[in-house]
């Protein structure tokens, strides 16, 4: 008896430091980012390593983790929104989570068990000096950018690829109707709108601001703010701005959730990490370093969004989340639409 319980005490042990030694796979959009000192922050808190996984785009990642969910790369998953939500919860790729934080009110709700850690507005933006430059007017309605004065300037993300890309097709089926939507979407593709796989290649490549030809890009109301954060030189206003048309605008909203099939000796710190993530510190520095709203009510804003990045005042979501069969048959009537 005395000999099983220490073998049984042997392994406990053993699977203890195997736990110990195992690091907390959290998956994430490129887009994540957190200061240094915090993440250390948390695992010395925790007493367990972070093995962050830059997943591509949110799309790419919730592909990713429907590709795997029969063998899981991670234990905590960051960075599904609203608008891929649905199709995440139809996979069944989650596991709820029930702590505190998913208990606490949130500044905008998501699907149960996905706890929302920031906000923002997919938005068009819109480089000031081009248009400028070209003395043309800015569009005052998405009709406006099926005009041939417009042609070849707007880039937008494909939706199954990306997050802003799905966002941005659901505010123009929300803001103008499914029919009309997809009649506009027709138009632009006879007017030249180029479709970029995620936001990173759209700005950062096809965005007039970074090099490219086209001078309006499906963006965050955020991004002026960033523009004038990441100057090299000193900004009073930002080179970008938004452009809140109707039709245009969707309030995406990001959460952390469980992964399915996770490592179960991990799950305590999983629940950590997602506490973590709607803990004060992160709430004020995701703001600068994700350029996202805080989740967390009553957070302050940090004086760069107060200044250059004014919320909206409206928004296009649909007015209840689109099921996963929903999303899947608008996004193939979009590909047949615009790139075939």
């Amino acid at each position: 008896m005395q000999r099983r319980c220490l073998l049984a005490a042997a392994l406990i042990a053993s699977a203890g430091l195997a736990a110990a030694q195992a690091p907390l796979r959290v998956i994430a959009h490129d887009s994540f980012e957190l200061p240094a000192p915090l993440l250390a922050q948390f695992e010395r808190e925790a007493g367990v390593k972070l093995q962050l996984i830059k997943g591509g785009d949110a799309g790419e990642v919730l592909n990713r983790l429907i590709l795997t969910r029969a063998k899981p790369i991670a234990d905590v998953a960051f960075g599904i929104d609203n608008a891929l939500l649905p199709r995440a919860e139809q996979a069944g790729v989650f596991d709820a989570y029930d702590g505190p934080a998913a208990k606490r009110p949130a500044a905008a709700p998501l699907g149960a068990g996905v706890v929302p850690v920031d906000l923002g507005y997919v938005a068009l933006n819109v480089d000031k000096a081009w248009f400028a430059g070209k003395g043309l007017a800015l569009p005052a309605s998405l009709d406006d950018l099926a005009k041939p004065a417009y042609k070849n300037l707007l880039v937008v993300q494909h939706p199954g690829t990306s997050s802003p890309g799905q966002a941005f097709l659901q505010a123009t089926i929300a803001g103008l109707g499914e029919a009309q939507a997809f009649e506009w979407w027709a138009k632009m593709r006879a007017n030249g709108v180029k479709v970029a796989k995620g936001w990173s290649e759209a700005y950062y490549t096809d965005f007039t601001r970074n090099g490219g030809t086209r001078p309006i890009v499906v963006s965050y109301a955020s991004s002026p703010a960033a523009e004038v954060f990441f100057s090299k030189t000193p900004l009073t206003e930002s080179p970008t701005a938004n452009l809140f048309l109707r039709g245009s605008v969707y309030r995406q909203v990001e959460g952390v959730a469980l992964v399915k099939g996770g490592n179960p000796a991990l799950r305590q710190a999983a629940g950590q990490f997602i506490e973590f993530l709607r803990s004060a510190p992160v709430q004020q520095a995701l703001q600068t370093s994700m350029w996202m709203y805080p989740a967390e009510p009553g957070t302050p804003r940090a004086e760069l969004l107060r200044r250059h990045a004014a919320e909206p005042a409206r928004f296009d979501n649909p007015p209840t989340e689109p099921a996963g069969d929903t999303l899947r048959a608008w996004q193939d009537r979009w590909v047949r639409t615009v790139l075939r």
